[in-house]
């Protein structure tokens, strides 16, 4: 990567009001070193995506892009979600840059490691991953929660990097490949890895973190349910071995019974055969459940609606998607 090549920091903001002037001025001075340093070109900046937020957040990043024109940014139509607009992001940035690194505003992930991450990238590397190199930081409820999580989506198939999250350098070339994929529920820790490409790792220590996160258990468990339907079919095969299963033993129920009766023996048991009932009928419930959010993600694919409206812009050239 030489003084030719631009870099452009991507940062989705929901409701940061509160650090996002602080957390610019220190990207800004990142940037700035990097700049200074020779190791990227002069026309590099930081791009501040707004995903609809209800405070002063668009305010503060239109009076950061008028006073430094390293900043630019978009403010999306209405809230679409972390995913999306990270997505919203990239695709406006890849359009006038080289690489683009992506991370949240609150910079909880270490900014210091962006150095490390541009000479990987000079080495040859399209997509650098950003990796924690433990959980000390996070509380146990927390560090078990998210452990369990990538656990969850490998077991089930979904191939994702072990304690990474969205902190990742793309090249223009990754990112070109990025956009040919369509689909409406983006999961972008699942879709990266399939871009394929040469990939690198980077390991970083991240910060405690100084207020409520915006990913709490139920948005984590949302966030695994759309990775798992939108990368694997493994729930149906499981609900379908079950069902296997289920069959098999109420074959072996129906001959042991009529051997009973045969013998002159009397069937007993009402409460076992109601138990049995009920749990067969959560089953099913849990199966009709697990197949209809599948049916629900073909239904919002098939309709193929925009993923999200650019409402305005600062600095950018960008156009609506």
């Amino acid at each position: 990567m030489g003084k030719q090549e631009i870099l452009r920091l991507v940062v989705p903001c929901y409701n940061e009001e509160q650090i996002l002037e602080e957390s610019a001025a220190r990207l800004l001075e990142k940037l700035r070193s990097l700049t200074g340093a020779g190791k990227i070109a002069a026309g590099s900046g930081i791009l501040l995506v707004d995903d609809g937020s209800s405070d002063r957040t668009w305010e503060i990043v239109c009076a950061l892009q008028e006073a430094n024109p390293e900043i630019a940014g978009i403010r999306l139509s209405r809230n679409r979600g972390h995913q999306i607009a990270l997505w919203a992001g990239l695709m406006t940035a890849r359009k006038n840059s080289d690489a683009v690194i992506s991370l949240d505003a609150d910079l909880q992930d270490d900014i210091e490691v962006i150095d490390r991450f541009v000479e990987e990238f000079q080495n040859g590397a399209d997509i650098v991953y950003g990796v924690r190199s433990c959980r000390d930081t996070d509380t146990f409820f927390k560090r078990s929660t998210a452990e369990a999580f990538y656990r969850l989506m490998n077991w089930f198939g979904v191939k994702i990097l072990f304690n990474h999250a969205d902190y990742r350098l793309m090249s223009r070339r990754a990112l070109e490949a990025l956009s040919e994929y369509r689909e409406v529920n983006l999961f972008l820790r699942g879709i990266v890895p399939l871009l394929g490409f040469r990939q690198a790792v980077v390991t970083y220590e991240r910060k405690a973190a100084e207020r409520p996160t915006h990913y709490p258990l139920r948005k984590m468990l949302l966030l695994a349910l759309d990775g798992i339907t939108s990368f694997s079919v493994t729930p149906i095969r499981l609900i379908t071995l079950l069902g296997i299963v289920m069959l098999g033993l109420s074959a072996l129920g129906v001959i042991y019974y009529w051997i009973v009766y045969l013998n002159g023996g009397t069937v007993r048991g009402w409460t076992s055969q109601v138990f049995i009932i009920l749990i067969l009928g959560g089953l099913q419930l849990f199966a009709t459940g697990v197949i209809g959010e599948y049916i629900g993600k073909i239904y919002m694919e098939v309709k193929a609606r925009p993923r999200y409206f650019i409402e305005e812009e600062r600095g950018t050239d960008g156009e609506k998607r």
